[in-house]
């Protein structure tokens, strides 16, 4: 990331127990909050998560264009927080939804039904 990305905000007892990668991002995993279904993957730092807890919509670092990014701000498909939790390594967030519109950049519902490796 870069050095003009802003001190985070997050709980220092919460960021203390995260295990992030090289680059400082933990992955989130979004998942429709009533159904379980697992809409998308996006990755967070410890900033985004705060946005994230705060403002109650999911706040994403974009990789590629190196911003922070509102799921839904352009493209209206929003995703409400219903509640955020660590798994048991504290390397991965669990963010529950209730996903307005499609979640993937492709328009389809979830980015996870196009191309289904096995499906007993």
């Amino acid at each position: 990331m870069t050095s003009s990305v802003p001190a985070s905000s997050l709980d220092p007892a919460v960021a203390a127990r995260l295990k992030r990668s090289a680059d400082g991002l933990i992955p989130a995993i979004a998942q429709q909050y009533d159904t379980g279904e697992v809409l998308m993957l996006g990755w967070m730092d410890d900033e985004a998560l705060h946005r994230t807890l705060t403002t109650g919509r999911c706040t994403y670092w974009s990789r590629s264009r190196q911003e922070y990014w509102v799921k839904g701000d352009t493209s209206g498909h929003v995703q409400h927080v219903k509640s955020v939790a660590l798994d048991c390594d504290a390397d991965t967030v669990l963010v529950k939804v209730d996903q307005v519109g499609a979640a993937c950049h492709t328009g389809a519902r979830t980015c996870f039904d196009t191309d289904v490796l096995l499906d007993k």
